[in-house]
């Protein structure tokens, strides 16, 4: 015991911490994971539902974690198996073990909470391991044990409430059931952020009525397209934004790209792994955006995570440069009906006569020829909202990009992610903006060995020049902050950031009375 108590003077006296106690604002993690203990949960789960809800959640974390062909994951296999099967290999060793203290920490509710002053937080999110395994389970129990899940978490953190709040799981898998465990979650457990998946997997019809899942299920296996919700989905989660806008609850995503083209190495992890995060939620982000839905609902908050920022602020960037070219009224340069065709035909006559005397053509004819593929490649030329990717945005100039991109999203950056530069380059931003980038420092995975070097880490950015001082307070109080509140202004109401930003209002209202 005495070792013990050593040891623990020693962790808070963390460089993290001391940076902490410099600040006049508190800091807001937004991303910190945490390991649920099998035994507990699994009791709670069948004494909520009985024996095969356990069942199910063994067998969604089974299939969550490995990537199987024949029964068999990755590490069972041959490496001729896995050439033949094309299996990717899927996440290993994705937790800290050599840090004793810190694995318990992430299992420990009391401890973590203990020890979140070591960290430099004030307030943390959590996301529990299992909060969207039950997204992996049967249809028929789908729903049953992810109300399972989210109960047991709303029930083991309730009482540290004034510092940490966990996250609801909430399937995606319909927006109905998307609808009824969000009022569930927020209503009757009292949770306040909600937690998806960016995206759903679903059989393309046209191959699955051909080869049904039950008789051919490897074909099924690959012949599947993602929903992102918000562009071509076979339904309208419009409601289920409008419940998450209605109840005041910021929607977050851990969203990876891990198995797509370009990330399924059947042999290396680091190279499924590297932006998959940022790919992911670029892809479900551009959904909602083209499809409308920060246009039909501006006041949701959408957080994406452990995908840094700079990948904001480059969508961003790229939607003002596209639109100012394929906008309506610059999709004109583009128009095979304003060509004229006199004056190509003179171009040709003057610059081009060996090719006319040899493929002789009516002006016509060399006007379609010369567009050749604009003609041949279509059945028919794009007409009306067909011509318009940016109508069901709403765009109409780029300050409605900033609007219903910048204001929108927020995007979380890991502590030692120097291309956070990126997010607040307001000299490179169109309209001279800042990205929302929010401290997500990611504990509790493997790319933290130690869960007091993150927010060290952050400040180290400011030494080194990449952000300024500014930058930095936006980054772990001021952009978290907004993104909470801005869904729901009472959402740190009894916490100890309530407490503290009053403190400093105050403290701005004294020093205004004094300069007056």
């Amino acid at each position: 015991m005495e070792k013990n108590m050593t040891e623990y003077s020693r962790l808070k006296t963390s460089r993290s911490a001391a940076i902490r106690a410099t600040l006049d604002y508190p800091v807001i993690d937004t991303d910190v994971h945490t390991n649920d203990f099998i035994p507990a949960i699994e009791d709670y789960i069948a004494n909520y539902g009985g024996a095969k809800l356990v069942d199910e959640l063994r067998k969604a974390e089974s299939s969550r974690l490995n990537s199987k062909s024949d029964g068999k994951d990755w590490y069972q296999q041959t490496p001729e198996e896995r050439q033949y099967n094309r299996t990717i290999r899927s996440p290993w060793w994705a937790r800290v073990t050599r840090n004793t203290l810190d694995l318990a920490t992430y299992t420990l509710p009391e401890l973590f909470y203990q020890r979140q002053a070591e960290q430099g937080s004030d307030y943390s999110v959590l996301f529990p391991n299992n909060v969207l395994a039950p997204a992996g389970a049967s249809p028929e129990h789908r729903q049953a044990l992810q109300r399972a899940v989210n109960h047991y978490h709303a029930d083991l953190y309730r009482k540290y409430s004034d510092r940490l709040t966990v996250v609801a799981g909430i399937p995606m898998t319909t927006p109905q059931e998307a609808v009824e465990e969000l009022e569930f979650a927020v209503k009757t457990l009292g949770l306040k952020v909600a937690n998806i998946p960016g995206g759903v997997k679903r059989p393309i019809k046209a191959i699955a009525d051909k080869y049904p899942a039950d008789k051919f299920p490897e074909i099924a296996k690959y012949a599947s397209y993602i929903d992102f919700f918000g562009l071509d989905s076979e339904y309208d989660y419009d409601p289920f934004w409008a419940k998450a806008v209605e109840l005041g609850v910021p929607i977050t995503t851990h969203y990876g790209s891990q198995g797509w083209t370009g990330r399924s190495s059947i042999s290396n992890y680091m190279n499924n792994h590297i932006g998959h995060f940022a790919d992911g939620s670029q892809a479900f982000a551009k959904a909602l955006f083209f499809g409308g839905v920060t246009k039909r609902f501006p006041q949701l908050r959408v957080g994406m995570l452990e995908g840094g920022a700079d990948w904001g602020a480059h969508v961003y960037i790229h939607l003002v440069d596209r639109f100012s070219k394929r906008s309506l009224k610059g999709l004109q340069n583009y128009n095979p009906d304003l060509t004229n065709s006199d004056e190509l035909l003179a171009l040709f006559e003057r610059f081009g006569s060996e090719f006319l005397e040899a493929y002789p053509q009516t002006k016509e004819e060399l006007t379609k020829t010369v567009l050749g593929s604009s003609f041949a490649r279509h059945s028919r030329q794009p007409v009306g909202s067909e011509l318009e990717d940016f109508a069901a945005a709403g765009i109409e100039n780029i300050e409605d990009i900033r609007d219903r991109w910048v204001n929108s999203f927020f995007f979380g950056s890991e502590s030692d992610d120097r291309t956070i530069a990126t997010a607040f380059n307001d000299k490179a931003n169109p309209l001279n903006v800042k990205i929302n980038a929010i401290y997500s420092s990611d504990v509790g995975h493997w790319d933290v060995p130690d869960l007091t070097d993150p927010l060290a880490e952050s400040w180290d950015l400011v030494q080194e020049g990449v952000i300024s001082e500014a930058d930095f307070k936006a980054y772990v109080f001021g952009n978290p902050y907004k993104f909470y509140t801005e869904a729901n202004p009472n959402f740190f109401q009894g916490t100890a950031v309530e407490s503290k930003v009053g403190k400093i209002e105050s403290s701005q209202a004294d020093k205004t009375l004094v300069t007056v």
